[in-house]
């Protein structure tokens, strides 16, 4: 079970009532940064980017590839270990918007992962150290530590040797 807090809503649909549960001016100021950050090639540039203007936790020598989609509403819910790969577009989301309810839940992903080409990180997920998502993956719940995990939901499809 993913671990996220639940807000119901009252009338229209969550998403609708959006700026009730987040600021305007820091969901812009997220899409600004992380549109930025996206498109730079540069990892120390991005990390930085990341840490100093959305209060993200970003490893030492943590690689986020380009076009990867960091979460526009609540960034500060995603913490990243050191030493850890991000592939290529990506998405890390740490909030759900849904017709009667609301989540939000903290991604926390390791150290040394690797996480393949297009995947997905639901809310309140955690990724374990030295865990391998492959490409594609849609990861539902949470990954041990030295699992090697793949599909849509993704499941475990052996554990790896350290």
């Amino acid at each position: 079970m993913r671990k996220t807090k639940r807000y119901p809503v009252e009338g229209s649909n969550s998403l609708w009532q959006v700026y009730q549960t987040v600021s305007f001016w820091k969901v812009m100021k997220s899409f600004i940064v992380i549109t930025i950050a996206r498109f730079t090639p540069w990892l120390p540039v991005k990390n930085w980017l990341y840490r100093t203007f959305l209060q993200m936790e970003i490893g030492e020598k943590t690689s986020i590839a380009l076009m990867v989609m960091m979460d526009t509403m609540f960034p500060e819910k995603i913490h990243i270990g050191d030493n850890t790969i991000i592939g290529y577009n990506t998405t890390i989301l740490a909030h759900e918007y849904l017709i009667e309810e609301y989540r939000l839940g903290d991604v926390y992903i390791g150290s040394n992962v690797m996480i393949g080409a297009n995947s997905l990180i639901l809310p309140g997920v955690t990724i374990g150290d030295y865990a391998v998502v492959a490409a594609g993956a849609v990861v539902t719940k949470d990954v041990p530590p030295n699992a090697f995990v793949a599909g849509n939901p993704a499941r475990i499809i052996r554990m790896l040797n350290k």
